[in-house]
């Protein structure tokens, strides 16, 4: 039996005579100098990657800088490492039964340990770095296999208060999680989200079968998978759902998992998550997105009157992301002192996106709002306007729009057809800088979405009518009906079909831009997503609750990082559509 007390240090160098070398304990290095804190660090770390598992002793091997593993016995009951730097050697308790010398040797031999610490070794004195213990730790963590070891969902809480998905994915690099975000107006052809129905708890809109799903379905079947491989992974989730929408799982379970595989990944590779993200892509060009703030909230997203869903500024004029994150945080600003100027302090309060939500029912009032804020804040040029109608919202049975739909029951004397409301947008792109516009038409009534399309007024976003899937992104570029893609990734449920999607629209010459969710989490992934996409837009709310600047300054980040390699290239005037 080998116990870590039988393990001494020894000058490999012939002993004088008058020393008794079976006895020799604790006389250090060669030469007798007193060993640093980090050569006694690497050998614990020695000792510890050499004991044998899974048995009931303790057992440690000699080694050293080079020859790691070649003993020779130098006297009975001792096993003598030798070498030329800080040499151990071990002395079994023969008069103990049960001697696991030759289940140590066994041991390393089937891994092959000894060659490859000595490599590792090797590359630290090569390098000769000041701290030896970090570069010796990331080549170690080199030679350990790129594979799943184990999934973990939970439920936890999003920015409206609701359960939504969780799961760390770990592997032998450490722990990757990713979060799952809700969506409040959500198209009908989005994948299915998972909830548990059971109205005693969190109004029925628990998640827990989702994760249980995570926790005995989808973490069994992953385990042992190379992260590294994205669509792999992501198809055999949807091959273990085995519906098209995602309904088994729940795409709230797969997505949960594919975004922490895709984290997963890029730490396998030792690059940032955008950077193997364009890779899974085949995106060469990497663009800093043009934000686009939600300002003005309403719709679902707020409890005024206002029908359209968001009043969102762009700052396409500015030369970096950063002076964009400048130009929207003070137009942001300037706005907030026209509201509470206008209709007081409670005006202030702000929706599900951190937008004002001032209680107004018209849209020209909104829009007025933000066209002054820009103003005020002396960009007039330099930001322009975006909308999200989702008018799916406020599509009635008789296919009409009611802008009042939000006050029931009412007299419908603001009802439009679709003709009327294409009309309106005209207008609004006419009397303001009003460049972008997402669902102006309800998500089956692709007709008049094609026609103002047609009629290139603006950008024409598709979300409800899309819902970031790969099948109807194809009928919608055949239909013509939009010129732009929001990508979201939970629309779909997994980090490949939404790579598959923007493919897609950018061949088709769209242009795209990624979102957030009204429920959203801390998780920053989108920004890294929009980077290595090269979407050329990003929106994820105002400048202001932590959810929503977590993807902002995600982004910063970023871009702090590109730039020390003069790769920080912002989409500024090229927004609407960057090729991959």
């Amino acid at each position: 039996m080998l116990k870590l007390d039988d393990v001494v240090y020894a000058d490999p160098r012939p002993a004088p005579a008058h020393r008794d070398t079976t006895a020799v304990r604790d006389v250090g290095p060669p030469g007798g100098s007193k060993r640093s804190n980090s050569e006694e660090c690497i050998e614990n770390c020695m000792h510890a990657l050499h004991q044998v598992p899974d048995q009931d002793a303790e057992c440690n091997v000699g080694a050293g800088w080079h020859g790691f593993g070649q003993r020779v016995q130098e006297s009975p009951g001792k096993l003598v490492g030798t070498g030329t730097l800080g040499w151990r050697q071990i002395r079994p308790a023969l008069d103990r039964p049960g001697s696991l010398s030759r289940d140590f040797e066994e041991y390393l031999d089937k891994h092959n340990l000894a060659k490859k610490v000595e490599e590792c070794l090797n590359v630290v004195v090569k390098r000769k770095p000041d701290e030896p213990l970090s570069i010796l730790a990331e080549e170690l963590m080199k030679l350990c296999p790129p594979e799943i070891t184990k999934i973990v969902g939970r439920q936890i809480i999003d920015s409206r208060g609701n359960p939504t998905v969780e799961c760390d994915v770990y592997t032998h690099r450490g722990m990757f999680r990713g979060a799952v975000p809700s969506g409040a107006s959500t198209g009908i052809h989005e994948a299915c989200e998972l909830r548990d129905g059971d109205k005693s708890k969190y109004l029925g809109k628990g998640v827990l079968k989702a994760v249980e799903n995570i926790n005995s379905i989808i973490g069994p079947a992953l385990k042992g998978m190379d992260p590294r491989e994205q669509k792999a992974i992501d198809d055999k989730m949807k091959e273990v759902d085995g519906t098209d929408n995602k309904a088994t799982l729940g795409a709230n379970a797969i997505l949960a998992v594919s975004l922490a595989v895709c984290k997963a990944g890029a730490a396998e590779k030792g690059i940032p998550m955008y950077k193997h993200i364009a890779q899974l892509a085949g995106n060469t060009k990497m663009v800093l997105p043009v934000p686009s703030f939600n300002i003005i909230n309403g719709g679902s997203h707020a409890g005024n009157a206002l029908a359209m869903q968001e009043f969102m500024i762009l700052p396409i004029g500015a030369s970096s992301f950063s002076e964009a994150m400048r130009m929207g945080c003070e137009v942001y600003h300037c706005l907030k002192g026209l509201i509470k100027e206008k209709y007081g302090q409670d005006a202030c309060n702000v929706g599900d996106e951190g937008g004002f939500a001032p209680n107004i029912s018209s849209n020209k009032e909104g829009l007025d709002l933000v066209n002054t804020a820009i103003e005020k804040a002396g960009y007039t040029g330099k930001v322009k306007i975006g909308m999200d109608v989702a008018s799916s919202e406020f599509y009635t049975e008789d296919k009409m729009y009611d802008l009042d739909f939000k006050n029931q029951p009412n007299d419908g004397s603001q009802k439009k057809t679709s003709l009327e409301l294409l009309d309106m947008y005209k207008e609004f792109c006419a009397a303001y800088p009003v460049v972008s516009i997402e669902d102006p038409f309800e998500q089956d009534d692709w007709e008049p979405c094609a026609q103002m399309t047609a009629d290139n007024i603006c950008q024409v976003v598709g979300d409800d009518i899309l819902c970031t899937n790969p099948t109807r992104v194809k009928r919608g570029i055949e239909a013509k009906c939009c010129n732009a893609l929001l990508l979201k990734v939970n629309q779909i449920g997994t980090v490949t079909e939404s790579i598959e999607a923007v493919a897609m629209a950018k061949a088709a010459g769209w242009g795209v831009m990624t979102s957030h969710r009204s429920g959203e989490t801390e998780d920053s992934f989108i920004a890294d997503l929009a980077v290595g996409l090269s979407t050329g837009q990003i929106k994820t709310g105002a400048p202001c609750r932590s959810e929503r600047n977590a993807k902002y300054n995600q982004l910063l980040r970023i871009e702090e990082e590109l730039a020390a390699t003069g790769e920080a290239v912002y989409a500024g005037e090229n927004w609407r559509h960057i090729p991959m």
